[in-house]
């Protein structure tokens, strides 16, 4: 069998210390080598950053019933020695549930009152104002009173119709979802929205986050759900029962909530869990497995998926295996099978998106400081031709000289007006870029959008409003484009220029690129289009609902504003911190250099005693320059498929 995925996890979280360590190193390095410079710090804070909020979201989505708390119980919490997410019969988890680690906030549960959906505000919102929700606080080391705690997620209330209603769980169009009312005419609903679990669990310590989903009812009233959590995961996790294949409404979710194109099957794990119900006592072994492969066939050919992403388990026996040491269970749960899936196709695939962006930012480290090696071996040898060129040579020569040398300087800063005149154009264009993804214009959009919601009756052109919404979102970022290049066209000929005249070594970045954001844009788009249909025309009816989801839409869009603008800052950063450093180093170059030429002037030994001084410091840069690759090759050498054990 591979590595389970905690064992993957493990290795994942034991490669980050390593790396950070090694950066740690690298920077320290460069500082006693006065080697780290602006961009230099910036892309190491950057590579940093990268690595160590690297999360990694597994979702995992079923309809009540598939056992889909109990495989959470079987792959993450076994070490328990019990259960610890409630998974008895009938409906456990009520509300949405996101496991993770925070180390600034103490083990606790948080839970949100479900009458917060009567109010405007979005979950995002909702978690800016932690003394809105319900807090318990968790013992780590205490699996009882976790396992208590945690019960609390499946709590619910009986509520009248109307309040039902008005909380999204009861709708006119489709009566079968509804909850049943019993004989005081009440209706069951969560008791919580949504329930936030910090624990210093092992794999939520390195990065994992767990999304527990409720069903197809809960899931269709949380506009954030899908629009915004289950969209940001690197995995969805899909839980079907091995005794009833893909049921409608399993069906539902996977079309409307989990699949809007091929991309998005391929992060989707289909589990065909509780195969301990087919077994019997009455069929052989082949019998039983001829059975388990014909569900898995008949579920694959269903979704549209390929036989391979849908794994047959029992995660009720896998956990008890676990639990009993029972490694005959364990195998026949077959829940090795998923861990190995969910290691090598999850793991694998986010750890070589994260050695490959990784190591891009080693290879710009290295650029980097390697043209400030290069920038300082130049002037030195300048400075060496200047100061053989004066050996022998009487007083006036030596006056020439740093009469002539002070002129280059006063010629060099009387550049800078040029510089500065460049760089207020540049600055201007930055401005216009910030105000095109800026809050303003994505409050003045999303507001139009919100309009077109808030009409009475059915919103028959809700769907072309949306539309027009988003392809002003596109325009906005095609003209951070068009605006991106032409700050590189003028980084570039200024860039030149300078290269040109004074032997600068700057090297313009790559032009911005606002593809990946225009991409986000459809995949965002795409999510919500779920609720556009004449299936919602219900839903959308009421105003409540109308206004989360834009809401949530209006999250999702800042986030990705503000990942472009971060980009876009970044990528200015880079370009201004280069100059910088090349200026400064110029200047430090004209001071060395009058300051030799003073010392020479003054007696007759300086001259040999500054030869000599700075054929040591080109030995000094030749022993850095070594160092420096040997530092970033092994950094890059960690960064390969094989480092992290994949192909």
């Amino acid at each position: 069998m591979g590595t389970s995925f905690n064992e993957k996890f493990d290795q994942h979280g034991a490669w980050r210390r390593e790396f950070a360590l090694r950066l740690k190193l690298l920077a320290q390095w460069l500082k006693e080598q006065d080697l780290l410079d602006a961009s230099v710090e910036d892309l190491l804070h950057r590579l940093e950053a990268q690595v160590r909020i690297d999360k990694v979201m597994v979702a995992f989505v079923a309809e009540f019933s598939r056992g889909k708390s109990e495989l959470i119980n079987a792959i993450f919490f076994a070490g328990y020695g019990r259960r610890i997410m409630p998974a008895s019969a009938g409906r456990t988890t009520m509300c949405p549930t996101e496991m993770g680690y925070d180390p600034e906030v103490p083990p606790c549960l948080r839970l949100l009152p479900i009458e917060t959906r009567l109010q405007p505000q979005s979950l995002m919102e909702w978690r800016m104002a932690p003394d809105k929700w319900e807090r318990i606080d968790l013992e780590v080391s205490n699996p009882k009173q976790l396992a208590e705690a945690f019960a609390k997620v499946a709590e619910t209330r009986r509520v009248t119709q109307e309040e039902a209603r008005a909380l999204g769980f009861w709708h006119n169009q489709s009566l079968e979802n509804n909850p049943v009312q019993d004989a005081s005419g009440l209706l069951e609903v969560p008791k919580w929205r949504h329930a936030l679990i910090n624990i210093a669990h092992p794999l939520l310590k390195q990065g994992l986050v767990i999304l527990d989903t409720p069903g197809l009812n809960a899931i269709g009233a949380e506009p954030e759900l899908t629009v915004s959590l289950i969209p940001q995961a690197q995995a969805v996790v899909f839980i079907l029962g091995a005794d009833t294949g893909v049921t409608q409404s399993d069906l539902s979710i996977w079309r409307e909530h989990l699949v809007k194109d091929e991309q998005d099957i391929t992060t989707r794990l289909v589990v065909l869990n509780k195969i301990d119900t087919l077994w019997d006592a009455l069929d052989s072994d082949p019998e039983v497995q001829s059975q388990i492969d014909r569900q898995k066939r008949d579920s694959a050919d269903i979704l549209g998926i390929p036989e391979s992403q849908v794994v047959a388990v029992s995660a009720q026996k896998g956990l008890v295996g676990k639990v009993t040491n029972d490694a005959a269970l364990l195998k026949r749960s077959c829940l090795a099978t998923l861990e190995d899936a969910l290691s090598q196709d999850i793991m694998g695939r986010r750890q070589k998106i994260l050695g490959a962006a990784v190591a891009r930012g080693i290879a710009a480290l290295r650029n980097e400081t390697g043209r400030f090696v290069h920038i300082r071996r130049r002037d030195l040898t300048e400075q060496l031709l200047e100061l053989k060129g004066l050996q022998g040579k009487n007083t006036p020569v030596i006056k020439n000289m740093r009469a002539r040398v002070a002129q280059e300087q006063a010629d060099f800063d009387a550049a800078g007006v040029k510089i500065h005149a460049v760089r207020s154009v540049h600055l201007k264009l930055l401005r216009e870029i910030f105000s095109l993804l800026g809050s303003v214009t994505l409050k003045h959009e999303m507001s139009q959008l919100t309009a077109a919601l808030k009409q009475k009756g059915f919103k028959l052109g809700i769907k072309r409003s949306y539309g027009e919404t988003f392809e002003r979102l596109r325009a906005n970022l095609r003209q951070v484009h068009t605006k991106g290049l032409e700050i590189h066209s003028m980084l570039v000929a200024m860039f030149l220029q300078l290269n040109t005249e004074y032997g600068f070594s700057l090297q313009a970045p790559d032009e911005p690129q606002v593809e990946p954001y225009l991409n986000d844009l459809d995949l965002i788009e795409r999510s919500h289009l779920q609720y556009l249909g004449i299936g919602n025309a219900f839903r959308l009816a009421q105003p409540e609902f109308a206004d989360r989801l834009v809401r949530a839409l209006s999250n999702r869009l800042r986030g990705v504003n503000e990942a472009a603008l971060g980009d876009i800052e970044t990528w200015s950063k880079s370009a201004a911190s280069q100059l910088d450093s090349q200026l400064r180093e110029r200047r430090k170059n004209f001071v060395r250099r009058l300051e030799a030429i003073d010392r020479i002037a003054q007696a007759s030994s300086g001259l040999d005693e500054r030869v000599a001084e700075i054929n040591g410091r080109g030995l000094e840069l030749d022993h850095a320059e070594l160092k420096l690759v040997e530092l970033t090759d092994s950094l890059l050498q960690m960064t390969t498929p094989a480092r992290f054990g994949l192909p």
